[in-house]
């Protein structure tokens, strides 16, 4: 009976108190000065550092293709490499953006309904001759003089920096777009200027 009471003697003064508080027993021990000073800092940095072109950080990037899917796996693989990423369904409606916006690339699919890339193609160069432009199509790449013609070698010869042939992997893009991005900083160098990639 005397355990008994010393065991509700111990747990009564922990009752009505604010937080940890206890009347009873002794402080726990406060921590070493070390310690109590010590803080963690945590750095985050956007992953286009594993991208060659450290410079291509951040860009204000702009795609227009109609297909949603394209759209999107091209938004989260950019904006996962921290650029900022608008997205339009045509050609029209792209070149509004432009026309209200400043952008750092122009990501430009050949073939969308109503305006196409072609098209708009030769309108943004008419007013934004510096944007660095890259043509993605998923046509297939002529083998043969009776296949259809290059579209993505036409897209350049009309003013495409760069062109990709869908599906392209995820790397491809991205260090297209560094390479790009990269180029624009540096005028005067025309290296890689209408290089095609297949993506594989």
């Amino acid at each position: 009976m005397k355990r008994a009471a010393q065991v509700t003697d111990k747990r009564a003064p922990c009752q009505g108190l604010p937080g940890n508080v206890h009347s009873a027993g002794p402080p726990p021990p406060e921590p070493p000065r070390s310690l109590r000073k010590r803080r963690t800092r945590i750095t985050i940095q956007p992953s286009v550092d594993v991208i060659p072109g450290r410079a291509a950080a951040l860009a204000k990037i702009l795609i227009i293709d109609d297909d949603i899917s394209v759209q999107v796996t091209l938004r989260l693989l950019l904006e996962g490499a921290g650029h900022d990423v608008v997205a339009a369904n045509d050609g029209r409606r792209g070149l509004d953006l432009l026309d209200a916006g400043r952008y750092e690339l122009l990501i430009l699919d050949i073939f969308m309904p109503g305006m196409d890339g072609f098209e708009t193609l030769r309108l943004v160069r008419q007013h934004k001759a510096s944007l660095p432009i890259i043509a993605i199509s998923g046509r297939p790449i002529p083998t043969g003089p009776d296949d259809a013609p290059d579209f993505l070698v036409m897209a350049t010869k009309l003013g495409a920096v760069r062109s990709l042939h869908k599906p392209f992997r995820a790397s491809v893009l991205l260090a297209t777009v560094a390479a790009c991005l990269d180029a624009a900083n540096r005028p005067s160098s025309q290296a890689g200027a209408g290089r095609i990639v297949s993506g594989h």
